[in-house]
């Protein structure tokens, strides 16, 4: 078993301003989060935020601290969300074992000495989605069943962006430092993921697309809402978008993603809207 685990610095939004397709690319997109037998790990400079992928496909993965973290063990100053995209799943740790269906979460707290990742069955083994900041307070880890989640019903089939949004980690559900997580569902005809688009100066944000049909695409808008750029995306790749850039999508077909976010605050509406007819 390896961890891997990559850097990517801060960037300027007038710097930003000059990249061409692979320079946003190799700045923003991550490519390769999901890998067997393999825990794979970028860390962003865009609030310490860690972003990753554990398959444990034919043997339990323990997640390590790594030399970026200058750390005893990986979750000694930070916490972790997590979230199940694959088969039947357990996570150990050293006080409890958490056993993770499809498409539920579990909250790691700071001062969690030992992760274990494991999947119940080797044949549809279980695809652990990772994103871990600081944390100033240790709070009880904690599993949210998807029953808990607090649930959104937005847009319409008239604007192609009806979605079911699951809030799995935010402060109504379970007591965090910073990170915020969730889950979000495109109705089948919807493409648009977030619309109207909008910026958060006090928090940065992460997507992690999945669902994603084979030979189809999401094309993610990043960039200041009056400077935008796209990229395409394939399934189980991830995008690291700063405070200062929009974060929608649209796919060639409907589609799930994962948000997390981390920064100042835990309010999950501190937003800046920015409305379709003004993006340029």
């Amino acid at each position: 078993m390896t961890i891997r685990c990559t850097t990517r610095y801060a960037v300027h939004p007038n710097d930003f301003k000059t990249y061409d397709t692979q320079r946003i690319r190799d700045e923003f997109l991550v490519e390769k989060v999901m890998e067997d037998d393999h825990i794979n790990l970028v860390y962003s400079h865009f609030d310490r935020f860690i972003v990753g992928g554990a398959v444990p496909a034919t043997q339990p993965l323990t997640l390590e601290s790594v030399d970026h973290l200058k750390s005893e063990y990986f979750l000694e100053r930070r916490e972790m969300g997590i979230i199940n995209v694959g088969g039947l799943g357990r996570v150990i740790t050293e006080k409890e074992t958490f056993e993770l269906q499809y498409k539920e979460a579990l909250y790691l707290g700071r001062g969690t000495t030992k992760v274990v990742f494991e999947s119940a069955d080797s044949l549809r083994p279980a695809r652990f989605y990772l994103n871990s900041v600081p944390a100033h307070h240790a709070y009880p880890s904690k599993l949210i069943r998807q029953s808990a989640a607090t649930v959104l019903k937005l847009g319409s089939t008239k604007t192609a962006n009806e979605r079911i949004v699951n809030q799995l980690l935010i402060q109504e559900v379970v007591q965090t430092c910073q990170l915020q997580m969730g889950l979000t569902e495109l109705k089948p005809g919807s493409v648009w993921n977030t619309m109207p688009a909008h910026t958060h100066e006090r928090r940065m944000e992460t997507y992690f697309y999945f669902e994603v049909p084979d030979w189809q695409t999401v094309c993610h808008f990043m960039g200041q809402p009056n400077e935008t750029r796209h990229l395409f995306l394939k399934n189980e790749e991830a995008v690291i978008s700063p405070s200062w850039s929009i974060h929608s999508a649209a796919g060639t077909a409907n589609y799930c993603f994962i948000w997390g976010m981390a920064g100042e605050n835990l309010d999950y509406t501190d937003m800046d809207q920015a409305p379709a007819y003004e993006l340029r």
